[in-house]
C-alpha cells in the first residue's frame, strides 16, 4: 500500500519535487499537494514577461493538470494548510477537512516582504510575487501611469521594465549604490543601470524610502532626502521572507527559516522542507537552481537512496528585453584571490573572473553570457583550470581547443 506524502506548498518546489520523485518511485507514495495559490504550479521568473504583455498567464503553467492526474498526485490548490498536528500525523485546511501523512514536506516557498513605513498599506501600494500580484499590478497601471519601484534587485528590475514595457512612466529607487548589489560587481552594476535608463526607466540610486503619502490612495512617494516623488502606484520589491509560520506553530524548528540538514530532514522525524521555506547550514537560497537540487535529493532519498545536499553555488540569470547577466559564485572576490576582466564597451560585453589555488571560484557576465553554465560547472567541480587560464576568459570554444 502507498504511503501517504502530503506537500504543503505547489509552487516551482513542489513541482519538481513530485517530477523527480515520480521518476524515481512511482506508486510508492500517495502524494496530495496542497497550495494556497488557486492556479496550478507556475513559473515565477515569467512574471515581468506577464506583466510586460510578452507572455500569456496560460504559458507560465509548468505542469498542465493531467500530467499531476496521470502520476497519481492529488492537487488540492486555493487551499490552505491551517495547522499540523504532529503526534496524530494530520494536516488541517483551512476549511476544516484533514489529510493523513506518513511523510510530511514543506515547500510553502517566501513571501513578499512589505516596508515598515508609513503609508504601506495604502491602496496603490503593491508586492510584485505572485500572479495575484500581476494582475492587481496590471489593472491599476495604464500608458502614462506614474509608478514608483521600491527595490533594485532582481525582483524590483523585472518589475519596473514589465511596467515600462506596458507603458508606465517608472521610477526605480534602490537603497544600495548599484543596482543588483548581491550578484554584480561596481561596473557590471553601472552598466546595467545604463541599460535600465535605456527602457525609460528613471533609476535613483543610495535613495532611501521614508513614506508613502495619499489620502485615499497613494499619491506621493518621500524619500529620506527630502524629494518627493508624484506617483499613482508603488511596486515594493524589497526582498522576501520564508513562509515558515505553520512549521514553527507545530513545533519544528525555525531560524529564517525551516531549519534542515544534509538530509533536507526537519528538527521532527519524517518532516522535511525544501524550497525557499527551507534554511540549510544558515542559507536560505531564493534562486531556482538550489530549489531543483534540493527536490532531486529529496525525491532520491524517499526513493530508498543514500544522497545528501551540500548546499548550493548561488548563480543569477537575469535576462529583461535584451540585457543578460549572469553572476555565480564569489564574483567580488575575497581576499587572496585575482581576478581576471575583459571588458568592451562598445559592444556592451564585461566579464570578470574570479580564481583561487588555481580554481575557479566566482564570475560576472555582461552582455556575453553564452559560456554561462560552464564557468558555473567549473565553480561547482572544483575542475583546476591552469592548463586553460590564458584563454579562460574567451570562453569555452577556445580554451577547450587549446587545451586538446
Amino acid at each position: 500500500m502507498s504511503e501517504p506524502l502530503v506537500v504543503v506548498g505547489n509552487g516551482m518546489a513542489a513541482a519538481r519535487f513530485c517530477e523527480e520523485l515520480a521518476k524515481r518511485a512511482l506508486g510508492r507514495y500517495a502524494i496530495a499537494v496542497i497550495g494556497q495559490e488557486p492556479e496550478l504550479a507556475y513559473n515565477r521568473v515569467l512574471l515581468s514577461s506577464v506583466l510586460a504583455g510578452e507572455v500569456a498567464v496560460g504559458d507560465t503553467l509548468l505542469k498542465p493538470a493531467d500530467w499531476w492526474r496521470d502520476r497519481g498526485v492529488t492537487l488540492c490548490y486555493g487551499a490552505a494548510v491551517t495547522a499540523v498536528d504532529m503526534p496524530a500525523r494530520q494536516v488541517t485546511l483551512d476549511g476544516g477537512s484533514r489529510l493523513e501523512f506518513a511523510k510530511l514536506v514543506f515547500a510553502t516557498g517566501s513571501r513578499a516582504i512589505r516596508l515598515p513605513i508609513p503609508g504601506a498599506e495604502l491602496p496603490g501600494v503593491l508586492t510584485f510575487r505572485d500572479l495575484a500580484d500581476v494582475a492587481s499590478i496590471a489593472r491599476a497601471a495604464r500608458r502614462g501611469t506614474r509608478v514608483v519601484v521600491v527595490g533594485g534587485g532582481l525582483l524590483g528590475i523585472e518589475a519596473a521594465y514589465g511596467l515600462a514595457k506596458a507603458g508606465a512612466k517608472v521610477t526605480l529607487v534602490h537603497l544600495m549604490d548599484r543596482l543588483m548589489e548581491r550578484q554584480l560587481d561596481a561596473r557590471a552594476g553601472a552598466m546595467l543601470k545604463r541599460a535600465v535608463e535605456s527602457k525609460g526607466i528613471e533609476v535613483l540610486l543610495d535613495t532611501a524610502t521614508a513614506r508613502f503619502a495619499g489620502d485615499e490612495r497613494i499619491e506621493t512617494v518621500e524619500l529620506k532626502d527630502g524629494r518627493h516623488i508624484a506617483a499613482e502606484m508603488a511596486v515594493v520589491a524589497v526582498g522576501t521572507k520564508p513562509n515558515a509560520e505553520i512549521a514553527a506553530a507545530c513545533g519544528i524548528a525555525v531560524n529564517r527559516g525551516i531549519m534542515v540538514d544534509d538530509r533536507l530532514a526537519a528538527s521532527k522525524p519524517d518532516v522535511f522542507a525544501i524550497g525557499e521555506c527551507a534554511e540549510h547550514r544558515g542559507v536560505c537560497y531564493g534562486l531556482v537552481e538550489p530549489v531543483n537540487e534540493q527536490a532531486r535529493v529529496l525525491a532520491e532519498r524517499l526513493a530508498g537512496r543514500d544522497r545528501h545536499y551540500s548546499g548550493s553555488v548561488n548563480a543569477t540569470n537575469l535576462k529583461v528585453s535584451g540585457v543578460h547577466v549572469f553572476s555565480a559564485g564569489d564574483f567580488l572576490g575575497a581576499p587572496g584571490t585575482e581576478s581576471i576582466v575583459l571588458t568592451d564597451m562598445g559592444l556592451g560585453s564585461y566579464k570578470k573572473l574570479v580564481v583561487a589555488g588555481g580554481r575557479l571560484v566566482g564570475v560576472v557576465l555582461y552582455g556575453d553570457t553564452i559560456d554561462a553554465l560552464w564557468y558555473l560547472e567549473l565553480i561547482r567541480s572544483g575542475t583546476e583550470i591552469n592548463s586553460v587560464r590564458q584563454d579562460l576568459i574567451f570562453g569555452r570554444a577556445l580554451a577547450e581547443r587549446r587545451a586538446a
